[in-house]
């Protein structure tokens, strides 16, 4: 036999440096911290297979035969391999043709998916607390998805082809992308280079009118010759930039409403430096919602203005409510919470990272201040949906060495602000971890007992059917804790893409049901589905808190606000 020759040395010691990197690239953000433990789920996991040792032989006996049947069905031509060995039609991971014409490959793919339900079957008869069984879940989905024979070079037939096409170049160009992201410390997930905010994302038309060391205010100018004369004041979440409310011309939510003849204004938080690490909760509400909320009204010259948060912007928006109810102050003539919890009963997925010993372990970290930096949330949310946003982009930018393709919203997901210490660890102890938010009275902010139900505004409560960060169920009873006339509408999709559904493009669609009902599943099975975007249904809805219709004025601020900067002004356009 001959030697190996040079270059095919060199090919595979490309190939080892590739897979060294690549697993030392995506680790970081499977890494979920200590506070999981899951040395001791597992330890408890094995302890209560041991007491059930007959149901461990079955799954492990049923598991070896099918194996075995699968390794017969390419040993002897015409036995059929088993049907719980073939991958689910959507899976894109299995896509290309190799996966069922190759033999090699098929064969791989299959093993791979009756480990995982073998994996999946171990977990799902443990005998853990339920919060421990939630974690076990979650590792062994994050492990499951991590060994995909899709995801590594020697074992993806694209990838594989995709080299000899190109004599080596797509392993090159992948080990380059690798590099770049591994000092960028996230995985891209889209060409960046197609985006800027204030060229071609952000771009409807304003002026910033106040800032101060949280955020600064944007006013839009209006579209149309008569507006309603109380203005709406988006607050959008902190943990992002607020553009997800306005990414482009044909997806803008505040295009749409300024086009309704709403006068919009916009809340842009500031992306924390590390000497605003000891900002809390309630310089957030004080400094934050309630001075935008102020400044609208003021500028337009209104007693009462309308408002809306998105997600965590959404809680601090009812936080801040709450705070002015026990003051007397009845400012705000409407609500709409978008994607929002305010109970905080079922966090889905987002449970596993929160536990008493995680935020014991956060609230020491930032005892003495500093920041959360963003990307460590956005690792936290993209682990949520590996496959997707994690594996899909290891296989396409560093297997096959190509550059993801411009999305709007998957840009705006990797622009992460930092948020303060103290603020971040005030809001995990005392919504996810204790839930206190929901009890009247229990927390006091801004020198105030909270008590949600004084909230007595018409609210429009928005949830999405598949939102894996704010489950539909529990914004359901967020809502019930408002108590005001609630408007509750699902939206088709998740937790981005069923709240940026515009009326333009005329897709998926909302259901309705005027009676909120104690049970979330009974009110779903008497709504009614209606096609399309809920953007007009809202418009429509929020018209009605409008006030008169008066003449627009063309230039925002006034002389106590005078605009300081266009849109979307310097805080947006802050990095990480």
């Amino acid at each position: 036999m001959s030697e190996p020759s040079d270059s095919a040395n060199a090919a595979r010691r490309g190939v080892e440096a590739f897979t060294r990197q690549l697993m030392a690239g995506v680790a970081k953000p499977l890494d979920l911290g200590a506070s999981l433990a899951p040395e001791d789920i597992i330890s408890s996991l094995t302890a209560g297979l041991a007491r059930d040792a007959k149901h461990w032989q079955e799954i492990q006996d049923r598991h070896y035969r099918r194996q075995l049947e699968l390794w017969a069905a390419y040993v002897n031509a015409g036995i059929a391999p088993p049907a719980a060995a073939k991958p689910e039609a959507p899976d894109r991971r299995f896509r290309a043709p190799e996966w069922r014409e190759q033999p090699y490959f098929e064969y791989l793919a299959r093993s791979y998916l009756l480990a995982g339900q073998w994996l999946r079957e171990i977990v799902e008869c443990a005998k853990l607390d339920p919060q421990s069984k939630k974690k076990l879940d979650f590792f062994a989905r994050q492990f499951i998805d991590a060994m995909s024979p899709a995801n590594y070079p020697w074992s993806n037939p694209e990838a594989i082809r995709l080299a000899a096409e190109t004599d080596g170049a797509s392993v090159n160009q992948g080990l380059r992308n690798l590099a770049a992201d591994i000092d960028r410390g996230m995985i891209s997930m889209t060409d960046e280079s197609a985006f800027e905010v204030g060229r071609n994302l952000a771009v409807t038309p304003g002026e910033v009118v106040f800032e101060n060391d949280f955020m600064q205010l944007i006013q839009y100018r209006p579209t149309t010759d008569g507006v309603w004369e109380r203005p709406l004041v988006m607050v959008p979440p902190c943990i992002n930039k607020y553009y997800i409310l306005d990414l482009q011309p044909e997806n803008s939510l505040v295009g749409h409403a300024v086009g309704q003849g709403h006068t919009v204004f916009m809340v842009s938080w500031r992306n924390m430096p590390a000497g605003m690490g000891h900002a809390t909760w309630d310089d957030y509400l004080e400094r934050g919602v309630m001075k935008a909320l102020e400044v609208a009204a003021a500028v337009c010259g209104v007693d009462k203005v309308n408002a809306l948060g998105f997600c965590v912007g959404g809680t601090l928006l009812g936080s801040a409510l709450a705070v002015m109810r026990a003051r007397g102050d009845e400012s705000v003539a409407s609500l709409t919470l978008l994607a929002t919890m305010l109970d905080f009963s079922d966090t889905g997925e987002l449970s596993v990272f929160v536990d008493e010993a995680y935020v014991e372990k956060r609230e020491r970290d930032f005892a003495d201040g500093g920041v959360l930096h963003g990307r460590e949330l956005a690792i936290t949310f993209a682990s949520l949906r590996a496959n997707d946003l994690i594996w899909n982009y290891v296989v396409n930018n560093y297997l096959k060495g190509r550059t993801p393709e411009p999305f709007d919203l998957l840009y705006w997901n990797g622009d992460s602000t930092n948020l303060p210490g103290a603020m971040y660890v005030y809001y995990l102890r005392n919504t996810y971890l204790e839930n206190n938010l929901r009890t009247p009275g229990k927390l006091t902010m801004c020198g105030e007992p909270v008590d949600l139900g004084k909230i007595d505004m018409p609210a429009y409560v928005l949830a999405t059917r598949e939102d894996h960060i704010v489950p539909w169920r529990t914004a359901y009873a967020s809502a019930r804790l408002l108590g005001g006339r609630i408007d509750f509408i699902l939206s088709a999709s998740g937790h981005v893409a069923g709240v940026i559904n515009p009326a333009s493009q005329n897709r998926r669609n909302f259901w309705l049901n005027p009676s909120l009902q104690a049970d979330a599943e009974r009110w779903l099975g008497e709504a009614t589905a209606s096609p399309g975007s809920w953007w007009p249904h809202w418009t429509e809805w929020l018209a009605r808190s409008g006030g008169k219709r008066v003449p627009a004025r063309s230039d925002p601020g006034s002389k106590t606000y005078p605009p300081i900067e266009p849109a979307p002004g310097r805080y947006v356009k802050e990095k990480c």
